[in-house]
């Protein structure tokens, strides 16, 4: 579990590369401070587990189903990336619930500046606009935005000047795919909901079986 409060931006030092998957090596002093094998970090929003590591770089296997629903398919030496330790059961929860599990891939259709606010229109799959609320919180990169607004194809995130500092999100350009993780708690009841919907379709359907079963046939 995570909180998308980006702790620093790390730097892909080696890809080793196979047809659906990767093994990434990238530096980060201060997620490997007091790194372990096993441990899970955030690497742009998706959750990896440490394999291993060394000074100030660990390691970790993208496999391919992250692979396929990341941005991280496109991991090159050189890329810089948000990093995020998993939360401890102490720790403040400065942004919201990030389970590292990504929905899927955006792009950024638009930038634009106001004062010292930088915004950012993301486009995305339609089928993922009914977990975005105004001012609910999305993940975008491992980062916990606000949404400021919905759109019909995607939704807008205002960058406040320490956001854009702290994470890669500051230096992303128009035509750059991000990570999107939505709200948690959206996808439970959206879960629920459709459960209970199928529970009364089946105690309302008519079939030849109640048909008999109440005397009609």
């Amino acid at each position: 579990m995570f909180t998308g409060i980006v702790e620093e931006k790390g730097e892909i030092t080696q890809v080793n590369r196979n047809r659906n998957s990767l093994a990434l090596t990238i530096t980060g002093p201060i997620v490997t401070s007091d790194v372990a094998i096993g441990d899970s970090i955030a690497v742009n929003g998706v959750c990896l587990t440490v394999t291993s590591f060394g000074a100030e770089q660990f390691t970790v296997d993208v496999i391919p189903e992250t692979f396929r629903a990341s941005s991280l398919a496109d991991a090159k030496v050189g890329t810089l990336l948000n990093l995020e330790r998993a939360m401890k059961a102490s720790d403040r929860l400065g942004g919201h619930f990030v389970s590292g599990h990504v929905d899927g891939v955006g792009k950024i259709e638009r930038i634009y500046r106001e004062d010292n606010a930088k915004y950012i229109h993301i486009g995305m799959p339609k089928e993922g606009l009914k977990y975005i609320t105004q001012k609910g919180s999305v993940a975008v990169d491992g980062t916990s935005l606000t949404v400021f607004g919905v759109e019909a194809t995607g939704f807008i995130i205002s960058l406040i000047p320490e956001t854009q500092l702290a994470t890669i999100l500051g230096s992303k350009v128009e035509g750059d795919p991000v990570n999107i993780e939505y709200d948690m708690l959206a996808k439970y009841l959206d879960r629920l909901l459709l459960a209970r919907e199928d529970e009364r379709n089946e105690s309302t359907s008519i079939t030849i079986d109640t048909l008999k079963q109440n005397g009609f046939i």
